[in-house]
């Protein structure tokens, strides 16, 4: 692998300010690639400016917010003059049963974990056509591949994550376009902290549950997210790099449970299920 695929990338990331974002911004730029840090706060990100100098660039961005999207989207690509790698890192989850949560709840969630980096992805888009080259690289999560109780709206939003990079992804390749979708277990970042999980109000018809997934999460084994970078590295240095990709040794067990019980479902239903095909047909798509 030569060295311009090994360093001098352009990345543009959101959520630099804290967790994984910073801490893939921080070594990027260690590694000798540009950045450009994106955060809701300005202020929680400009100090790489003072240890990185003109190899990074802090803007404000709230990824909600579609008018700045495109706008911060254009300002990074003229400072630097590409986007190698478009990060969309930003997210939280909100914790709640689905009888529990508002519809503005959902809403917001959606608006942060689905909305948000489709905005980013539909802006960086065309300059990525235009480059003939290009990563996107989506944070998902173990909770785009399985659900559980307690955070469905969180695995909804993942999920629907995860089925917008797959479509992406078989539609960009032809402009010389990689599509990555992460999917971290659990790390010892602030993810899980209040200051980015959401708990609706809850209802005392759901308060065992509640109890037994919060007691099952204090049992929780935490990776290092520091440990993450290195294998990051590697996926966006990949000639070839995987659709999906799990960070973390949490995610590959729940996923063979996750497929093993939809198969073993599947199977045990099919029967029934061919009989409902009826008499086969040619009929014209009327699309």
């Amino acid at each position: 692998m030569s060295k311009s695929n090994m360093s001098d990338k352009v990345w543009f990331i959101t959520g630099a300010s804290r967790g994984f974002g910073r801490i893939w911004a921080e070594d990027a730029l260690k590694r000798g690639d540009k950045v450009v840090a994106t955060a809701r706060s300005l202020a929680n990100i400009t100090p790489l400016k003072d240890e990185f100098g003109d190899a990074v660039l802090p803007l404000a961005l709230d990824v909600t917010n579609r008018d700045q999207v495109a706008d911060v989207v254009a300002k990074a690509h003229a400072h630097f003059g590409r986007l190698d790698i478009v990060l969309n890192n930003a997210g939280y989850a909100l914790v709640g049963a689905i009888e529990e949560a508002s519809e503005a709840e959902v809403r917001a969630e959606f608006d942060t974990n689905v909305f948000g980096p489709l905005a980013v992805i539909q802006a960086a888009l065309p300059l990525l056509r235009a480059q003939h080259s290009g990563h996107i690289v989506g944070v998902s999560s173990v909770a785009g591949v399985y659900a559980a109780p307690i955070t469905g709206f969180y695995h909804a939003s993942k999920w629907a994550f995860e089925a917008l990079h797959e479509s992406l992804a078989k539609e960009v390749a032809q402009f010389g376009i990689k599509v990555t979708l992460l999917e971290p277990g659990p790390y010892a970042t602030d993810f899980s902290s209040q200051s980015s999980l959401k708990l609706v109000m809850g209802m005392d018809a759901y308060a065992e549950t509640r109890a037994q997934v919060f007691a099952g999460g204090a049992n929780t084994k935490f990776g290092d997210p520091v440990a993450t970078s290195a294998s990051l590295f590697k996926v966006v240095d990949s000639e070839q790099p995987p659709l999906r990709f799990f960070l973390g040794s949490e995610g590959l067990p729940v996923a063979r449970a996750a497929y093993a019980e939809r198969l073993a479902v599947w199977e045990a239903w099919e029967d029934i299920s061919n009989a409902a095909q009826g008499q086969p047909t040619k009929q014209p798509l009327d699309l």
